[in-house]
């Protein structure tokens, strides 16, 4: 009786680490795919072409998703990331929250 007091703390800790690295993982995909066509966007200026209004804004936006997604690819750059990255979804989680007020 003792061991499932102990095991139930533990395993929603484990559940709520899951759910974390499941949200981060959907809002990183999300984000990746919306930048499919970035690339293409910005050669055309080195092609020759000029971008119109829309397409400024548009690439404007795309360069706003890859900030949000570039310290998720610089952290997979170190070594032993992929054993932390549930631990970085959930930090990163965690700093979205709105400070309380003292």
């Amino acid at each position: 009786m003792s061991d499932e007091v102990k095991s139930e703390p533990r395993s929603t800790l484990i559940s709520r680490m899951l759910a974390s690295q499941k949200k981060q993982a959907r809002g990183f995909v999300a984000d990746v795919v919306s930048l499919r066509g970035l690339m293409p966007l910005m050669m055309k200026h080195r092609n020759g072409g000029t971008w119109t209004a829309h397409e400024k804004a548009e690439l404007l936006k795309q360069l706003r998703m890859l900030s949000r997604v570039s310290p998720y690819l610089l952290f997979l750059l170190l070594p032993g990331s992929a054993l932390l990255l549930p631990i970085y979804a959930w930090w990163l989680d965690r700093r979205r929250k709105p400070r309380a007020i003292p």
